[in-house]
């Protein structure tokens, strides 16, 4: 439904603003308008009407004149009349009276008030409507309606002389006083927020006086953003409801992502942008004493997630609603988060994360939408009508509350919903609690039951860690699967129909429990059989796994799941009786390959592989780069893909770049839509094929440089803010930032620049002039327990130290390491990298999507052919790359051959600096350093030292010819159209998922 705008210029004067302070405004008189009294237009109105020629009614079973692709399965009436208040909902009401659905609607407006209005509509059974003799009786009521409500004989007008307004009683058939109501309400809300300046002015003062209880003539930066957030999300709400209520009327199958994690970031920026109305806030900002990147700054992370996999829960999200397929994202509203990075004398220390403390504007608390989830007691059976039952009969209850996020898409009116479950106590345990007089327990009641959402990762070390871990995964899909089962319920009597709208995606085995779960549901509480709700469960859910190792693959104690969750067991253990029958009957007694294939691991510590009770139930099962599907076929699961060839399957990962372009590097952005002549590549990331054509163009190169510098010097800045150090922007900077581990090697980068900092200390002046500045950056994460990783991080601060305080070195080279890495200092260093390294060891990355990120804004990857890298490399060619190291089968060959390699003069020697203190902290490397020793060196840091070292030689080279690194540069992200999530998702629509694009009308 189209509105019109009415632009007026702003009543606020022009102040000088400050830089660092907005500017406080005195009252300011509000701006009058000559309105005439409502008597007086009342009056005016029907004067009108009763001049106004009859309205000019025509129908259209055709086309509607350009409505819209559902014109042939719908009937087009277009109305032309002289529009009055409440005329909309009375033509409407007309429709619903006769029993039709209105599919979709537009209007559009001619001089002297008069109106178009278009309505395509169908009859009950979502038909066009065909009998002239019906079409007939429509346009009669409708002609009818129309001029009644503009007759005298149609409304009593009476008067409330004490008052001075008119009210309006109408009188069309079969209304009353609710009709007259409900009239109102739609003449409030016919129309949606209007984003003039003026408009969104108001609405942030609004919010900062009303939501945020500030003074709108006193408030700070953050109470800007709190004000600002809350009108943005009021935007995303509104096509959010609208989205919701166009997929209940058309009831699409939908998608259901279930995912313990999600890594969003900051949500204000990407939502103005997905929202297209991010240069009128500015303006509107600007106005008001703001900067709109600097409120942006107020915004933490949302500390849903740790690492690649949660990232690219949140790319999926928004390419779900970008492309308008029928999604839903669940997860769990973490209150603590990961942890907090510290770094005291170069050692991490993790704090908590509190994320929550000032609120999350953007999430949205249902207290009315709330599930009992069940944990420990015992499994009861009960005959029913003949039948033998299973119920089970739990020992404690928690609440699951939802918080809803909405996630925009871009370039569509659709907005889908993120569902967060935290968890509460139960009502029925806090009330016994408190009729006892048992206060205290009561409150430890409710800190047991928060604990399940309060931890991301808890220490699963422990029996009471694993216990913990297993109540969230629980916790989470139980909540989930209720909403779930309860939203297919409301439209449908029938689970016959389930398969055919639902489809329900696990993110790596985390979610494995829903299996289980869903049988439960549908045997137990439902009372199907078993065949039927296996047929059922087969048929719903699919995995995308993430392991690359088989010692990775999740396992579950059997006596910690009996004893959680009882009922649960049981079904596993059938599950798993019947997968052994079936195994038999195609291998014979084949115990090695059963032992192998069982859902059940025998051994001194029984335990559930949760892994392979996905694979017996999901019907897909995808990898996440080509190179990881040959992983998950040959080693991870050889023995399922033999019996089960068809179910696997693989979808490189891939990122967003409305979030890793447009929000992260407004300068490319607006660059490359104006090289392309379009910014249509926002949503079809293949037309960034068409930079290729300008490559080698000057003009091209020459804006691309300056866009870099920008960026380095941004980049600089943040350095020198974060850690007091200056660094030129003229340096290559070299970044490499994500999980610390071993096996992504950051240990490998470190002895590469302890080789660089030792060659240029023994070099001549004269030679040192040839050499390529370098600020080699470093950031990320260890996990709490993992000593190794600690003291990876502990080593990059003893060699920074020496480095940067070198006078011999200079800005030669500088070692920098971000303390706290996240999404939002991602889209900072990103954009101002020139160099990223992806290093680990081939055959331990199943996919790599932080290398899609840097390629997508044009910076050169130096990489081994690992995951998703060597699609890359296919992309844009082994030329634009620097490419070293070990391949997977190289790898392989060489530990099957005991890492007998001889390691390299120039390793040996790094490696010695540091097991000789030359960094200090001796004792406390030499744990380190016995990690690379021969037979010990697992991730191979010196087999490929000498072929790293010599494509870093490579990098410096290309470096020095600006020309040519700023070709490759642009042929990088020219290359990066196939690694956008867009893609990934419209293949899992395609090829697993079964859904359809279902587009609510703007």
């Amino acid at each position: 439904m189209s509105t019109t705008t009415i632009s007026s210029s702003l009543p606020f004067p022009r102040f000088p603003l400050s830089p660092s302070r907005p500017t406080r405004f005195p009252s300011i008189p509000s701006p009058r308008k000559p309105y005439p009294s409502l008597r007086i237009r009342a009056a005016l109105d029907e004067a009108a009407a009763a001049a106004a020629p009859p309205p000019i009614i025509t129908i259209d079973n055709g086309s509607d004149g350009g409505a819209g692709p559902d014109a042939s399965e719908a009937t087009a009436f277009v109305i032309r009349a002289r529009n009055r208040i409440g005329l909309l909902q009375v033509i409407t009401r007309v429709f619903k009276v006769l029993g039709l659905r209105i599919e979709k609607a537009s209007v559009d407006f001619e001089g002297d008030g008069y109106f178009v209005k278009r309505f395509l509509v169908v009859d009950s059974h979502g038909r066009k409507i065909e009998d002239p003799e019906s079409l007939s009786r429509i346009e009669k009521a409708l002609r009818e309606a129309i001029l009644a409500t503009g007759a005298d004989s149609s409304s009593t007008v009476a008067v409330a002389k004490t008052r001075g307004f008119v009210v309006r009683r109408s009188r069309f058939p079969g209304a009353g006083d609710r009709s007259a109501k409900a009239e109102r309400m739609f003449q409030l809300m016919d129309g949606f927020m209007t984003n003039d300046p003026m408009s969104l002015q108001k609405d942030i003062l609004d919010h900062v006086e009303y939501t945020v209880a500030r003074s709108r003539f006193n408030f700070d930066d953050f109470e800007a953003y709190q004000g600002l957030s809350h009108s943005v999300r009021d935007r995303l709400i509104e096509r959010w409801h609208d989205t919701h209520q166009y997929l209940k009327r058309k009831d699409p199958k939908r998608l259901y992502f279930l995912s313990l994690e999600f890594l969003m970031g900051r949500s204000l920026s990407n939502s103005v942008i997905n929202l297209g109305v991010r240069d009128q806030y500015a303006d509107a900002l600007n106005q008001l004493g703001f900067e709109f990147e600097v409120l942006a700054e107020q915004e933490g992370d949302a500390a849903l997630g740790n690492g690649g996999l949660a990232r690219l829960s949140a790319c999926q999200m928004d390419s779900l609603a970008t492309m308008d397929f029928p999604a839903w994202g669940y997860g769990l509203r973490y209150q603590y988060g990961l942890f907090r990075q510290v770094i005291l004398d170069g050692f991490q220390h993790e704090q908590p994360d509190y994320w929550l403390n000032f609120g999350n504007p953007w999430e949205i608390e249902r207290v009315h939408v709330s599930y009992p989830v069940k944990f420990y007691g015992a499994v009861e059976e009960k005959v029913l009508e003949g039948k033998k039952c299973h119920v089970w009969v739990p020992g404690e209850t928690v609440e699951a509350v939802a918080y809803d996020n909405p996630i925009p898409g871009y370039g569509t009116r659709n907005t889908i919903n993120l569902r967060l479950w935290a968890a509460k106590p139960s009502d029925q345990q806090d009330m016994e609690a408190f009729n006892t007089g048992d206060y205290i327990n009561a409150v430890i009641n409710r800190q047991r039951a928060e604990t399940i959402s309060s931890l991301l990762y808890p220490d699963d070390r422990s029996y009471q860690g694993k216990e913990l871990r297993l109540k969230q995964q629980y916790f989470f899909v139980s909540a989930s699967l209720q909403d779930i089962i309860r939203r297919f319920k409301d439209s449908h009597s029938n689970f016959d129909d389930f398969p055919e709208k639902v489809a329900l995606q696990l993110n790596d085995t985390h979610p494995s429990l829903a299996i289980p779960e869903v049988m439960r549901v549908l045997i137990d509480e439902e009372y199907l059989d078993w065949e039927k709700a296996w047929g059922i469960v087969s048929k719903i859910f699919s995995l995308t796994i993430h392991a690359v190792n088989p010692e990775g693959l999740e396992k579950v104690p059997v006596d910690l799941l009996g004893s959680l969750l009882p009922r649960h067991l049981q079904i596993i253990y059938q599950i798993n009786f019947l997968f052994m029958e079936e195994l038999k009957k195609h291998y014979g007694l084949d115990y090695n390959r059963l032992s192998r294939m069982s859902i059940v691991e025998e051994g001194a510590v029984k335990n559930i592989r949760m892994a392979n009770l996905s694979l017996v139930c999901c019907h897909t099962v995808d990898g996440v780069s080509r190179l990881h599907l040959a992983t998950l076929k040959t080693r991870v699961f050889k023995d399922f893909h033999e019996f089960w060839p068809q179910k696997f399957q693989y979808k490189t990962n891939g990122v967003t770049q409305r979030r890793w372009i447009v929000v992260s590097n407004p300068p490319l952005s607006g660059l490359i839509s104006r090289w392309l002549g379009t910014d249509a590549w926002i949503r079809d990331m293949d037309l960034l094929l068409g930079l290729r054509d300008h490559a080698e163009d000057a003009s091209l190169q020459e804006e691309w440089m300056m866009v870099r510098k920008v960026n380095k010097i941004r980049l600089s800045e943040f350095i020198e803010a974060m850690i007091g150090m200056k660094v030129s922007p003229d340096a290559m900077f070299d970044v490499q930032i994500k999980r610390i581990h071993e096996y992504k090697r950051q240990l490998l980068n470190i002895l590469g620049i302890i080789h660089r900092y030792d060659c240029i200390k023994n070099m001549k002046e004269s030679d040192k002039e040839k050499v390529v500045p370098r600020v080699c950056i470093i950031g990320g994460k260890a996990a709490p327990g993992y000593e190794i990783a600690k003291k990876i991080i502990k080593l990059c601060h003893a060699v920074g130290e020496k480095i940067n305080n070198d006078s011999d070195i200079g800005d030669l080279l500088k070692l920098v390491f971000i303390p706290d890495y996240n999404v939002s200092v991602a889209e900072l260093v990103i954009p101002g990298s020139d160099l990223s390294q992806h290093i680990s060891t081939a055959g331990h990355e199943a996919s790599g999507t932080g290398s899609m990120k840097f390629l997508m804004n044009g910076c050169l990857l130096l990489a081994t052919a690992d995951g998703s890298t060597v699609e890359i490399i296919e992309e844009i060619g082994n030329e634009n790359m620097f490419i070293f190291g070990a391949n997977v089968q190289e790898v392989t060959n060489l530990r099957q051959n005991g890492l007998g390699v001889k390691k390299s003069l120039q390793f040996a020697r790094v490696v010695r600096m540091v097991r000789e203190g030359y960094f200090g902290f001796k004792d406390y490397f030499k744990s380190l350093c016995d990690t690379v020793e021969d037979s010990s060196d697992f991730y191979l840091l010196g087999n490929d030292f000498e072929s790293y070292l010599e494509a870093q030689a490579e990098a410096d080279k290309a470096f020095v010819d600006q020309k040519k690194w700023t070709k490759m540069s642009i042929l990088s992200t020219a290359g990066s159209g196939r690694f956008s999530s867009d893609r990934t998702i419209r293949d899992y629509a395609q090829n697993t998922w079964g859904i359809e694009p279902c587009k609510c009308p703007s």
